[in-house]
């Protein structure tokens, strides 16, 4: 069956791949469908924290049907006054996209034991302590929507009601409720973080929790944004695609050497402001002209624009001076017959059939879904106790292609939610995280989106971004994910 280009594509933005402890205890053992809880002792930030695990599902009867939903929770055991204990919603993209990547990626207790550049050691691997999670400073709870992990419908209950931009948030906020009300954490100060489709899917949540069941939160941490897929999507007639994405071509073109030594031996961040000022400016006129493009101004610009990626002038007037995410990255290094990756661009590889967009030939993501998949899957059994014959969906494509957004003209953008949100909500701080070498979602694109949000002056300061010299999940490096620990600690301070 044929589906429409737009769906495919945006299935394809996945987050979708996205990346101390001893643990025993006195666990509950679970029932079918149950919860089991074990005990646990880290050390993070040098200090030894205890804590309860808490993995299983929440049975849900609600306006949509029935449904599970299965969740890992982690709370700071000996706290007394829960209004001083923050608790944190989790999620990962896809949409069809299980939450173990920033589970056993970067937040949680434990993490998988990745080489410091983030690529995977061996097949299979394990997890070990995380000495930068964020524990620490706030409970969390690890969210797997319906369709993905062990999350399903129950009965006759549709699951295709479930993938669905409104399906999923009403969802995952009746989940959020329900687990407020049945832990008794409603005077805790609340945070969602969602990474890839899961911005959307946090930007959608908080507005409904707000409007539906009053719940304000404190703050939001947007990882590898996707909030406008104009930003990030390529499509007929849709120029602001390629002007977004020059900035991350720029960045991964001087990673790989492949620029004068002017550019070369600047400061990155210097380079790419320079590079931010080309594309907003002559390259974003030089489309906007169409075929009044003279060809002496298309020249020029192709110079420009080769002297900033690394391509050759040639392939980019080819190109109509439109160089997609598939040519960049086989052509980059096509000397060399490498290819760069999409969810990370320092990495390279063998140039291979398949779509980069979807993962086939991408040098970055090769390998991760079952290192992360059989780490984790060891880590629930074993270290938490949970046990299941069930299969974990890690990483549904069939979701992604029977996903429907019910948005007119097929593209969701949340400018003006996100302004709503925190208009309505003047208490709630936004911190958008971006890694420079991330192809999937370009920052250049992030920052777009988040100036076309209208928010008034008393309210500017609540919204922050931070960048990371990393890919997609940034957080596999080993040093960004240092970085994120402190900036995390920082921003739940204030």
């Amino acid at each position: 069956m044929r589906r429409n280009t737009f769906i495919r594509i945006t299935a394809m933005l996945l987050a979708l791949f996205i990346f101390s402890v001893t643990c025993f205890a006195n666990s509950t053992p679970a029932g079918e469908n149950g919860l089991v809880t074990t005990k646990h002792t880290a050390v993070i930030d040098g200090k030894k924290i205890s804590y309860n695990a808490t993995a299983g599902k929440m049975l849900i009867d609600d306006d949509l049907g029935q449904y599970e939903i299965y969740f890992n929770a982690y709370t700071k055991r000996g706290v007394s006054d829960k209004s001083k204990r923050p608790i944190t919603f989790v999620f990962n993209g896809g949409p069809g996209s299980a939450s173990l990547w920033l589970h056993v990626g970067c937040l949680g207790p434990e993490r998988l034991d990745l080489d410091k550049n983030g690529m995977v050691k061996k097949i299979p691997t394990t997890t070990k302590a995380n000495p930068y999670s964020i524990l620490d400073i706030t409970d969390l709870v690890f969210i797997d929507p319906v369709g993905t992990g062990y999350s399903r419908t129950v009965g006759d209950t549709d699951p295709n009601i479930f993938y669905s931009y409104s399906g999923d948030i009403i969802s995952v906020s009746d989940f959020i409720s329900r687990y407020i009300s049945k832990y008794g954490r409603w005077s805790s100060p609340k945070y969602i973080i969602g990474e890839s489709y899961g911005t959307v899917r946090a930007v959608g949540t908080s507005q409904y929790l707000l409007s539906q069941y009053h719940i304000a939160l404190n703050g939001m941490i947007l990882i590898s944004t996707a909030n406008d897929f104009s930003a990030i999507v390529q499509r007929p007639g849709n120029d602001n695609y390629y002007v977004n994405y020059i900035a991350s071509f720029a960045a991964t073109a001087r990673y790989h050497k492949k620029l004068s030594k002017t550019y070369q031996n600047m400061k990155l961040e210097t380079f790419l402001d320079k590079v931010k000022e080309f594309a907003s400016g002559e390259y974003l006129s030089a489309l906007y002209k169409g075929n009044y493009l003279g060809s002496a101004e298309k020249k020029s610009i192709a110079k420009k624009l080769s002297s900033f990626i690394g391509l050759p002038e040639e392939t980019i007037l080819n190109n109509n001076l439109r160089i997609d995410l598939e040519t960049f990255c086989k052509g980059l290094l096509a000397d060399d017959k490498l290819m760069v990756g999409r969810m990370d661009s320092r990495y390279t590889g063998a140039v291979t059939s398949g779509s980069i967009l979807n993962g086939e030939s991408d040098p970055s993501s090769l390998g991760t879904s079952e290192a992360f998949t059989s780490a984790y899957l060891d880590y629930a059994s074993n270290k938490l106790g949970y046990n299941t014959d069930e299969k974990y969906e890690v990483l549904s494509l069939d979701i992604n292609y029977v996903w429907n957004f019910q948005l007119d003209n097929d593209i969701l953008s949340q400018q003006d939610d996100i302004a709503d949100i925190m208009s309505k909500n003047p208490a709630m701080k936004v911190w958008v995280t971006c890694g420079y070498y991330d192809l999937a979602t370009p920052y250049s694109a992030a920052e777009w989106v988040y100036s076309h949000v209208d928010l008034g002056d008393a309210i500017k300061n609540n919204l922050s971004f931070t960048y990371y010299k990393s890919g997609h999940m940034f957080y596999a490096n080993e040093s960004s994910l240092k970085q994120f620990r402190k900036d995390a600690a920082a921003w739940f301070r204030s």
